[in-house]
């Protein structure tokens, strides 16, 4: 889900300009009957000058200091919470997470991804759940996941041929672009998954350029999201332009797509069915009388990419971000993986992943340390640790701050791997100090096949190789910074010297 993204100018230009249109009685953002704490907040903009920086997450984090895990803000016309500890998320994720489990519209996705028809941003209600009940059951099962391990292992293996081939451009090794590489890895997959190779014309190439263009737009700040009297300024800023535009780009791109699926359905091309097949055979037969439309495929396709590329390509680099910083994890893991996948020449077979229990803990830890900025609304008014919370409020979670709470994780701030040896904490959601890909019903229904990839992307990448920062830099010294985006990632790209392995050496202890 996309987490809240404010340029600090538009909005501080913005209060001041409504500040001097409109009289307003003055709003002073203390302790009201039954709401939670709130810090102190301005005329008609609320809270926004205190988020107007960036990396949001840090921010509500020192909120949550000094108001409590559970506080409440006000974006612009927009009543919230932010929701600071495991504690106070296992209620808004587990207990009560019938009202809290609906999604804010967002201009820039209603205008992208037809009008919401999606999984990821549709508002709580039954066309939701039976789309996400037709990605759960025929999209991503295990059955379904497992089905395109073949594709996996043949792009990987050209992943891993792209490196070895920087490994021989330069003497005692190279240095490779490892986000653009993993950025074109996981575009690859998911596109071949969900289109195989009918592209109705289009080039690959072009697909990653629409899907980045995509995202960008979703992430853009839209002011009607906040003061929905002010939509003409969406307008203004050229920001209506641009969502339309994308959305005609891409719409084009699927329906292309949509018609030559169809033709091949009824000339029988032999190819292995792919994503947008199976869609069209629901379309056609129906399922448990839902019916769907184009509209639906095109929207649930859509979010394949929005989810799977992003999620994927930036644990990968979350990963190996964390274990480049902490070298004694990285030979650990290396020799783990070297040690199970010994007899295999090719490579690490996905049969191996299972026994490769550091690899799972260090991207489990990776992914603690990972921001997240969960948004949800209520979809009632309902009581919270004993506030009062209206309907239509906004819900932030912040997962950066739980992974990071005291009272949760010890030395929360280190990455430790082997926090999670010997611990039944999985991606499900269940335990909420752990939320990288939500929970409940609004959990993520793609972890399964993005984590397949990742563990089989970086298990390869852990045998064929040995890694160093570039141009000697110590290990102390490498800064694991995030940005700001439709999942947070890196700030910078993340370039690493690279040589090939030996493939020896034992577990330390």
């Amino acid at each position: 889900m996309a987490p809240l993204q404010f340029d600090s100018t538009i909005v501080l230009s913005l209060g001041f300009l409504v500040s001097c249109l409109v009289v307003v009685r003055s709003f002073w953002s203390g302790r009201k009957d039954g709401l939670p704490p709130s810090p102190w907040a301005l005329p008609v903009i609320g809270n926004l000058h205190q988020l107007g920086g960036g990396h949001h997450h840090r921010t509500l984090q020192a909120l949550a200091r000094r108001h409590g895990p559970l506080f409440r803000l006000r974006l612009g016309s927009v009543p919230a919470i932010v929701v600071s500890s495991a504690s106070v998320a296992e209620a808004v994720l587990k207990t009560q997470d019938h009202v809290f489990c609906s999604r804010p519209p967002h201009y820039t996705a209603l205008g992208t991804l037809y009008g919401c028809r999606d999984i990821a941003f549709s508002p709580y209600g039954e066309p939701w759940r039976q789309s996400r009940r037709i990605a759960v059951v025929h999209l991503l099962s295990v059955k379904r996941v497992g089905s395109f391990r073949a594709l996996r292992l043949k792009e990987v293996a050209g992943f891993v041929q792209q490196i070895r081939a920087a490994c021989s451009a330069g003497e005692g090794g190279g240095v490779v672009n490892v986000s653009e590489l993993t950025v074109s890895l996981t575009n690859t997959v998911i596109s071949k998954a969900a289109f195989g190779n009918k592209l109705g014309g289009v080039e690959p190439a072009m697909v990653r350029d629409m899907m980045k263009e995509l995202t960008d737009v979703l992430v853009t700040f839209a002011v009607s999201d906040l003061f929905p009297r002010l939509r003409w300024l969406d307008w203004a800023t050229g920001l209506d332009a641009r969502v339309k535009k994308t959305a005609a780009k891409l719409d084009g791109l699927l329906e292309g797509s949509l018609a030559e699926h169809e033709r091949s359905r009824v000339d029988g091309d032999g190819e292995v069915r792919d994503l947008m097949d199976d869609l069209l055979s629901i379309l056609k037969e129906g399922d448990r009388g839902f019916k769907l439309d184009r509209i639906d495929i095109k929207a649930l396709i859509l979010d394949m990419f929005i989810a799977g590329v992003h999620t994927t390509y930036k644990t990968i680099e979350w990963t190996m971000a964390q274990l480049l910083k902490n070298p004694r994890e990285m030979a650990k893991v290396q020799s783990e993986v070297r040690q199970v996948a010994g007899g295999t020449d090719g490579g690490v077979l996905e049969e191996e992943l299972e026994k490769m229990r550091l690899l799972h803990a260090a991207i489990r830890e990776a992914l603690r340390l990972t921001p997240t900025l969960i948004e949800r609304e209520t979809i009632q008014d309902t009581r919270l640790h004993g506030y009062d919370i209206p309907a239509k409020t906004r819900v932030l979670i912040n997962g950066w701050a739980i992974a990071r709470d005291a009272e949760s994780w010890e030395n929360a701030e280190e990455f430790r791997p082997e926090r999670f040896l010997g611990r039944a904490i999985d991606y499900s959601g269940k335990d909420t100090r752990f939320i990288p890909f939500g929970a409940g019903r609004r959990g993520c229904p793609g972890t399964a096949f993005a984590m397949r990839l990742v563990e089989l992307t970086l298990a390869n990448m852990m045998y064929h190789f040995d890694w160093e920062l570039p141009n000697g830099q110590d290990p102390g010294s490498f800064e694991v910074i995030e940005t700001t985006g439709l999942s947070l990632g890196l700030e910078s790209a993340l370039i690493l010297g690279v040589k090939p392995c030996k493939k020896a050496g034992t577990i330390l202890d």
